[in-house]
């Protein structure tokens, strides 16, 4: 009974990395295979699952985690996979209509996507509250980087925080673990990239923006920030300043 038991659980344990290897490499359906699988569902069916599409994508947007496809298929469309893209365009045109969000594909290969406040926006550009004191220990990271040209040794931001009496080494009363919310937390939510840098002994690493600051902050608006931080013009820094402003996206686009 034991030995059959373990060769049941084995092939339900095959059966399950299976489904999971066929999320991994799902095939998005073409246009004509989706319109013809929606006949095999009535409009309020998918309807229905879009509703639970963007309930998963709000709660995960609740703590800034980004959605990957094969999560979504296997953990919601589930046998809806048909009609995936469908359910994708209903989804985008809720989040866009009732919530002013925007679903941004941030990584291509893996199928990753966030969505994008579309109503708090500076200048065009979507970008963060600092209401909240992660976002403002976010927005001195960013600052950094952005005032370093791109790319900084996280050395230099853990001294910099110390000067700004934020100890990583030390529990902070508001932060908890700074190192891991930097390094972890921010990273998972795509605002900051943290990659080692080759050949060191001991080991370093590299702080660069991730993919969702570039959708999200506004440079112009972090230099405002790092102007108040320091007291200073945001145009004392004539470099940043230029790159800031060249940035900014185009108001012409109606889209």
């Amino acid at each position: 009974m034991t030995q059959r038991k373990r060769q049941s659980t084995a092939r339900q344990h095959d059966v399950t990395s299976t489904q999971e290897d066929n999320d991994v490499t799902f095939t998005q359906p073409s246009t004509s295979q989706v319109q013809r699988a929606l006949e095999n569902f009535t409009s309020d069916q998918v309807d229905y699952k879009t509703a639970e599409v963007v309930q998963y994508f709000l709660v995960k947007q609740q703590k800034k985690i980004p959605v990957r496809r094969a999560d979504l298929i296997k953990n919601v469309v589930k046998e809806y996979r048909t009609v995936y893209p469908e359910i994708m365009k209903r989804a985008t045109e809720m989040f866009e209509q009732v919530f002013g969000l925007k679903l941004v594909e941030i990584d291509t290969k893996n199928h990753v996507y966030i969505l994008v406040n579309k109503l708090e926006a500076v200048d065009g550009c979507p970008q963060i509250s600092l209401s909240n004191p992660k976002t403002a220990l976010l927005f001195v990271v960013l600052g950094v980087i952005f005032m370093k040209g791109g790319v900084v040794r996280e050395a230099l931001i853990w001294n910099i925080l110390k000067k700004l009496r934020v100890d990583p080494g030390e529990k902070h009363p508001e932060f908890g673990d700074v190192k891991k919310v930097i390094t972890d937390e921010f990273v998972r939510q795509r605002y900051l990239e943290f990659v080692r840098i080759p050949h060191t002994d001991p080991i370093e690493h590299e702080l660069r923006w991730g993919q969702r600051a570039n959708l999200e902050v506004s440079k112009v608006k972090l230099l405002e920030f790092m102007g108040e931080l320091h007291d200073q013009q945001p145009q004392s820094w004539s470099q940043q300043y230029r790159v800031a402003h060249s940035s900014q996206p185009s108001n012409n686009s109606n889209t």
